[in-house]
């Protein structure tokens, strides 16, 4: 009777492994066990293998989507301080339920530096990825020496179409460093192809009025102000620095 019953094992085994049913595969004598143990019906034993194998799969996804993201570092809208920074918590939260993304709308942080912009952005792109959306994160200035490197290589169109596919592009530090004229451009072409097609989040310690020292030609500039502008949540950091506030009000837990 064992020895059926191994056999028996052995061919689920081997079927989930054909029908890529891993979870399953590995997990259906375990719950069988407990299905036995408390009486449920073939329906509910059934309705609990396909449960825990989308379980898996939603997980898997959602760590493919962090991992193709490239955030270089962890955060969470958890790990931010509201109290300690201007920024109005439900507008953030209500951008965190994706909403923004499927209306393919801008949303821009603009403070001064350690105003939480970063933080509040990369908290976004993770919600975005355990939403399943694909959403890739990088500076300015590495979207450019790329897009740069591509056009010095023959090879622009195919770099600006791996651009159009995410459904959440995520640019950070914008407006740090001026740009050559090539560059701005070839942003400018990045921004412009997901106008009204897919979200973009942009971080700026620059207020628009003076994006036009950082981007050489004048028209440009404004052109990219009105793509990026259009529709856009425009959320404010201020200028004092939050992660100075934190770590003030963090010692002053200490001292109480």
């Amino acid at each position: 009777m064992s020895d059926i019953l191994s056999l028996q094992e052995a061919s689920i085994g081997a079927q989930c492994k054909t029908l890529r049913l891993p979870t399953i595969g590995s997990h259906f004598l375990k719950i069988a066990e407990q299905a036995t143990r408390e009486g449920h019906s073939h329906i509910r034993y059934l309705d609990a293998l396909l449960t825990a194998e989308l379980e898996e799969r939603e997980d898997r996804l959602v760590t493919r989507r962090l991992f193709e993201a490239r955030i270089p570092r962890m955060r969470t809208l958890d790990d931010f301080d509201f109290k300690v920074s201007p920024v109005p918590m439900p507008q953030i939260r209500e951008l965190a339920e994706g909403s923004y993304l499927d209306r393919a709308e801008p949303v821009l942080f603009l403070g001064d530096t350690g105003t939480g912009k970063t933080h509040l952005m990369t908290a976004l792109c993770v919600q975005a990825c355990r939403q399943r959306r694909r959403t890739r994160f990088i500076s300015a200035a590495s979207l450019i020496n790329e897009l740069v490197e591509a056009q010095r290589n023959g090879q622009l169109s195919r770099a600006l179409n791996r651009w159009k596919k995410w459904e959440l592009l995520a640019i950070d530090e914008m407006g740090y460093v001026p740009l050559q004229e090539t560059g701005a451009e070839l942003l400018f072409q990045v921004i412009t192809e997901r106008a009204e097609k897919a979200a973009i989040l942009i971080t700026t310690n620059l207020p628009f009025s003076e994006w036009s020292n950082v981007f050489p030609n004048a028209r440009l500039c404004k052109a990219l102000l009105d793509r990026v502008t259009d529709r856009a949540h425009i959320i404010e950091t201020g200028t004092d620095s939050y992660r100075f506030r934190r770590t003030i009000e963090r010692k002053k837990k200490k001292l109480d």
